[in-house]
C-alpha cells in the first residue's frame, strides 16, 4: 500500500506502525526494513510530526534473472495535539524498527487532587 504521491513526484510506502501510552509516555514503533540509520529524517514542524526513511537499491554484478527487491521510501505523518512535547521525543533504531518517544507535557498530565 502506497501513500499519496508526494509534489517531488516520489511514492512512499506507508510503514507499520504501532503507538502505545503509558503514564505519560507515548510510544510508536515504525518498520523500516533494509533502511540505514543514515537514511531516517524525523521532523517535527507545527503539529505534524514526520518520519521519512530511504532505502537505496542494491546493485549485484551480472544480469539479473529476477529482481523483486528494489530501492523503497518509507514516509508516514502524524498530528500532534497541544499535549505532546515537541521538545523532548526521543528517537531509537534497530534491527529496521524506529522507536519514537513522545513526552507528555507536565501541564497536560492528569493530577490527583486531595480531599480536605
Amino acid at each position: 500500500m502506497y501513500g499519496k504521491e508526494i509534489a517531488d513526484g516520489d511514492r512512499y510506502r506507508i510503514p507499520a506502525c504501532s503507538i502505545c501510552e503509558d503514564e505519560g509516555i507515548v510510544s510508536l514503533k515504525l518498520e523500516m526494513p533494509g533502511v540505514a540509520k543514515e537514511g531516517l529524517e524525523i521532523k517535527v514542524e507545527g503539529n505534524e510530526l514526520s518520519v521519512l526513511g530511504r532505502r537505496g537499491a542494491e546493485r549485484e554484478s551480472g544480469t539479473y534473472l529476477l529482481r523483486e527487491r528494489r530501492g523503497e521510501s518509507y514516509r508516514k505523518l502524524f498530528t500532534l495535539d497541544e499535549s505532546i512535547s515537541r521538545d523532548k521525543i526521543d528517537a531509537a533504531y534497530a534491527n529496521g524498527i524506529l522507536s519514537l518517544t513522545l513526552h507528555v507535557r507536565e501541564a497536560a498530565k492528569p493530577r490527583r487532587i486531595a480531599i480536605a
